[in-house]
This record gives structure tokens, sequence and C-alpha cells, in this order.
């Protein structure tokens, strides 16, 4: 291909020929329209001001599509991340919640001794260390749905072990 095949229109031109599909694959996206008009702004900004990496292989709308779905789903990705961090840290718990609480992640640690190998890994990951399951069979290599049913077995003996334990003297 020469390289006029391979140019992108005049950014203007794209911009206008453009803005509106895109704003509407970031809205289906990220799921608001104001959130949605700054993943469209932030792209089309990165557009003017360095090289695309338009290549003509394919159209320039089909390339453009995919820019527009990668980018947001990396700001949805961002925003996760934000949110995570702006939490406000919780007031100390009582001498009273921090013993209770110590109980209960001891008991909870028993119950896990009674379950599998791969139960125990799943839950411990999911329950105490907040991982997602396409995180946990990516660090367990094992697929997501062996994860899920990892969890719900996992779960169901635990809670078992817990509630026979309550029902000691």
């Amino acid at each position: 291909m020469d390289a006029t095949a391979l140019a992108l229109p005049p950014f203007a031109e794209l911009y206008r020929q453009y803005r509106t599909r895109a704003l509407a694959i970031a809205r289906r996206i990220v799921g608001d329209a104001d959130d949605a008009e700054d993943v469209v702004q932030d792209v089309f900004t990165r557009l003017a001001q360095r090289p695309s990496g338009f290549d003509g292989r394919s159209a320039c709308s089909t390339w453009l599509h995919r820019v527009m779905v990668n980018s947001s789903i990396n700001w949805l990705r961002a925003r996760k991340r934000r949110e995570r961090l702006q939490h406000e840290p919780e007031a100390p718990a009582s001498p009273e919640a921090q013993a209770v609480g110590t109980e209960m992640q001891r008991h909870f640690e028993e119950a896990l001794e009674k379950v599998s190998e791969q139960q125990r890994q799943v839950l411990w990951l999911r329950e105490m260390r907040g991982y997602s399951y396409p995180e946990i069979a990516a660090m367990l290599r094992i697929p997501e749905g062996t994860v899920k049913s990892a969890l719900h077995r996992g779960r169901q003996r635990a809670l078992a072990e817990l509630e026979e334990r309550d029902q000691e003297p």
C-alpha cells in the first residue's frame, strides 16, 4: 500500500464524522453520558497530539471503533482503581470488636482446614484477599468455572463446620 492509503483524514474531518459514533460506543461501555464524553475527548485529544497507529489494514471506522472500545475499557479499569483508593479508612475497632473479629477469623481458619486444598486456596483468595474470579483462575491456573464451583463447595463445607461448632455444648 502507498502512504496515502494509510493516512487518516484530517483531524477536524475525523472528529466531525466519527464523534457521534464514538460517543455511542463509549456510552454503551462506561454507562454514563458524562464519562463517555470524557473518554471521547481523551481519545480525540490523543489522536490530535500524536501519530495514530492507524496502519490501513482496516477501514478508518473499524480502527476507530477498536480504539474507542479499548479506551473505554481502560477508563473503567482506571475508575475501579480510583474508587478503591478513594475509600476512606475505617475508624479503629473497639477492643471488644477486635476480639470478636479475631475469634471469628480463628473459627474461619479452623473451618478452612476441613475443606480440600483447592477450596481452601479459592476461599482464602476470594474471602480474605478479595480477588476476582478471573484473578484467582489466573493465579491458580484453573478455569474460572472451577473457581466458582470450588468457592461454592468450599463455602458450603466451611459454613457447615461453623454451624456444627455453634451447636457444640
